[in-house]
């Protein structure tokens, strides 16, 4: 094989080990950040704003218990404010944000709401004032309204320990790790080397065969120099969405009218976040394609100077 021959098969291995590092290092660093997209926008906010609504509702009880006097007269709107509770922490069990330690909390938490609600109904029943403050007082403990700090005994003192547990879920997967910043830096090497490498070669052929372009050379240029800019961009979108919604979530909603418009923001923000995971796919495929291309445009002139003595 000539030098020529020599040369260009250098520049293919070259450029496939490149190739191949770039795809592989560009697939997991950007698996690393949108897999945890979907979680983050159809699990962990959910079953965190889920939380806040059981918690507002089982105050917004309690004030109805308060406004309706020693005669204990309540409305039906005590009832339906519990059972909002209850469906919220249905909600929250179905997106088992943080497993079975969650499912067991929210079990603990759901026996304490029917406790409170019988001590209530207790109270609502009793015509003796002694008895009827002694219920009263046992469904406030019990609920913990007004519990002290480091409290966990009561509802709302669990509550927001379980909140506290999803919360932890919700930074971890909108957080960008030293291991994602080595990840993507890794990935800018590569794909400064492997575009370079690729110009290199595209002025080798140029030079030595007096050709301007070469279209196979140019069309993997095309997919590294186009592909890993938009996957990058597509990335940091993602993580600002990300971000953005851990700080909506972050401090807990005690208006229940704006539970929904949290949501609804969190939502839009990650609205895309299933497009976005789906690339990854296409990391690899693109990465298949370029390297397709490299082989084609390089080793039909390799073929060229295999039988060819030494110059």
């Amino acid at each position: 094989m000539s030098t020529t021959g020599r040369e260009l098969t250098r520049r293919l291995r070259l450029l496939l080990t490149l190739g191949a590092a770039a795809t592989l290092v560009l697939f997991f660093a950007y698996r690393g950040v949108h897999d945890d997209t979907v979680p983050l926008s159809s699990s962990s906010t959910p079953g965190i704003l889920a939380v806040d609504t059981a918690r507002n509702a089982l105050g917004t009880a309690h004030r109805i218990v308060g406004d309706s006097g020693p005669e204990g007269d309540m409305s039906d709107e005590f009832h339906t404010q519990v059972s909002v509770a209850h469906q919220s922490l249905a909600l929250t069990a179905s997106e088992d944000v943080i497993g079975v330690e969650g499912r067991h909390d929210l079990q603990t938490i759901t026996g304490l709401i029917a406790v409170y609600s019988g001590w209530v109904e207790r109270w609502g029943r009793e015509d003796h004032q002694a008895l009827s403050t002694a219920y009263l007082h046992y469904a406030e403990r019990v609920l913990g309204l007004e519990s002290e700090p480091g409290t966990d005994g009561d509802i709302m003192s669990r509550l927001d320990a379980l909140r506290d547990k999803q919360l932890d879920v919700a930074e971890r997967q909108a957080a960008f790790p030293w291991q994602l910043w080595l990840g993507w830096g890794t990935v800018a090497v590569l794909y400064l080397a492997l575009l370079l490498a690729l110009l290199d070669t595209q002025r080798f052929l140029r030079r030595r065969f007096r050709r301007p372009v070469q279209t196979r050379l140019l069309a993997a240029t095309a997919v590294c120099g186009l592909g890993v800019p938009a996957l990058g961009w597509i990335t940091w979108t993602a993580q600002r969405a990300m971000s953005g919604s851990l700080d909506g979530i972050r401090v807990r909603e005690k208006d229940p009218d704006g539970i929904p418009k949290t949501a609804g923001q969190v939502q839009s923000a990650l609205a895309d976040a299933g497009f976005w995971a789906s690339l990854s796919g296409w990391v690899l495929m693109g990465g298949a394609v370029a390297m397709a291309l490299m082989v084609w445009g390089l080793w039909p002139r390799i073929t060229e100077y295999r039988w060819r003595a030494p110059r």
